[in-house]
């Protein structure tokens, strides 16, 4: 047991002396007796020794109150947290090539930006103690969620994303350059980009080496996905009679310059060619990205005062109670 305020000990022995000078000084009685001998034959009852020694109930009060007001505490354990934390940003890829059908979402086949948001879903879920953000871009960049712990409402921010929501284009070079932007001042000790792509950098007016090239100078590692099938894709289109299509598209990804751009910041390039290899790569990441942060240790104590002052409450009032009822004494 250990107490916040032990000075206040010093006023333990202020206490005892005071009670000692105020028996000492009590008032003599009013009724004298020529001589004591003839009340010796009267033995002092358990009531009388009682209350002669009322004051000593109180001074044990007292005492009592000034350990309380000293907070006794009883430490429980030492904390210490150990947890993974990295700042993650997801540049998802919303040109309208991202409608291809070539992948699938329970046997069903489903186009590359529902596939690639049903997987993130997971990577998100996965995750514990990193913040988040999130990146769409097309012919540019536009920011869906800052970093944040906060994974529901990341995940309504997800479900926001559509194709065509700003005009059609692949802007590599300004989606990695936003995601940088948004990670260069951030804390963390380690920072990392997931692009996720299906074409080639044909918009934005930063070129895909100029934004590797600044990702490296800031230390963050920029991790490039490319998403399609190998060789030809069914495109949904309208037929002249507005009914639904499927035409195959063939799939161009500059594979090239994902690679340079994963090598150059110290990241890796994958090729995702269906659902089930895009979840594959989404959880390697996840198992090479993690940083243990040993969190700043505390003692963490429980408060111990009511075992004193409920007491010296009670012998208080005790005291205050029978001194003016059984104990009363008669001048």
């Amino acid at each position: 047991m250990t107490f916040q305020n032990p000075v206040l000990f010093l006023l333990i022995p202020l206490v005892i002396t005071a009670a000692f000078i105020a028996k000492k000084r009590e008032r003599l009685p009013s009724v004298r007796f020529s001589s004591g001998r003839f009340l010796t034959v009267f033995k002092p009852t358990l009531k009388t020794i009682v209350s002669k020694n009322m004051i000593i109930l109180r001074v044990v009060a007292i005492v009592l109150m000034i350990f309380a007001l000293a907070r006794p505490q009883s430490p429980i354990e030492e904390s210490r947290v150990e947890t993974e934390g990295v700042d993650i940003i997801l540049a998802i890829d919303t040109s309208t090539s991202m409608l291809a059908e070539d992948f699938k979402i329970d046997r069903e086949r489903t186009n590359r930006l529902e596939a690639v948001k049903d997987v993130v879903k997971e990577f998100i879920d996965g995750r514990a103690n990193d913040r988040i953000g999130i990146i769409a871009f097309a012919a540019r960049a536009y920011m869906v969620s800052p970093l944040t712990l906060d994974y529901d409402w990341l995940l309504q921010n997800l479900e926001r994303v559509e194709i065509g929501m700003i005009e059609d284009g692949t802007a590599i070079g300004s989606g990695i350059s936003s995601a940088v932007n948004r990670l260069r001042e951030t804390k963390a000790k380690s920072k990392l980009v997931i692009l996720l792509t299906d074409g080639r950098n044909n918009a934005g007016r930063i070129s895909p080496s100029l934004s590797a090239e600044t990702a490296k100078a800031l230390g963050i590692k920029v991790y490039t996905i490319g998403a399609g099938t190998k060789g030809l894709a069914p495109y949904p289109a309208k037929d002249f009679f507005g009914n639904l299509v499927y035409k195959p598209v063939k799939v161009e990804i500059d594979e090239d310059t994902l690679i340079k751009v994963a090598s150059e910041t110290g990241g890796r390039y994958f090729r995702a060619t269906d659902t089930k290899s895009l979840r594959e790569i989404y959880k390697e990441i996840d198992e090479m990205e993690t940083t243990t942060i040993e969190e700043q240790g505390y003692m963490e104590y429980k408060e111990l005062f009511h075992l004193f002052l409920y007491p010296g409450l009670f012998l208080l009032l005790s005291e205050i109670v029978l001194s003016n009822t059984l104990l009363r004494r008669i001048p």
